[in-house]
């Protein structure tokens, strides 16, 4: 349903998914670097259903800003599914949102692994009053295409999050 809309227009529709049931968002990103902040807040308006965003880039601001446990950086990597749940939870826990996405990846050209390549990126959306979701996602492109494409999916999932 939502899959010929721009980041734009998925902001937009977020918003009013949003403000129609009362809740408020927040993001913790790494390698989208602010990038789902910097299009909700594209949306006039979305100080009313958007509160905050942490810019998680490096380990220390992952600990520091959204509690992740240094530990579980070290056994499971920055990139993983158990580091992006502590964020999304630590994103909500120290804001004034209700839900809140979390984004973790290698948008290369460097960093990749066999076991981890460029593409590879975690999310999870955590919604305090309902549910969570976790997952991992391999997207082809250069570093810019894979981080539009991870903006585009936090989006659907925090409109997904709402719903």
């Amino acid at each position: 349903m939502f899959t010929e809309k721009t980041v734009q227009e998925l902001a937009q529709v977020l918003g009013e998914k949003l403000t129609n049931a009362g809740l408020v968002a927040a993001t913790a990103e790494s390698c989208t670097g602010g990038g789902v902040a910097y299009a909700i807040t594209e949306i006039s308006g979305s100080s009313q259903w958007f509160d905050r965003s942490f810019i998680t880039y490096s380990n220390d601001a992952k600990n520091q800003m959204v509690n992740v446990d240094p530990l579980l950086i070290e056994k499971s990597g920055a990139v993983s599914e158990p580091v992006v749940e502590q964020m999304a939870i630590g994103a909500v826990k120290n804001s004034d949102a209700d839900l809140a996405v979390a984004v973790s990846g290698i948008a290369g050209p460097d960093g990749g692994t066999a076991e981890k390549p460029v593409g590879t990126v975690c999310m999870s959306w955590y919604n305090a009053h309902t549910c969570s979701k976790t997952e991992t996602y391999l997207f082809v492109g250069d570093r810019s295409e894979v981080r539009t494409q991870a903006i585009r999916l936090a989006l659907l999932g925090l409109i997904e999050a709402v719903e």
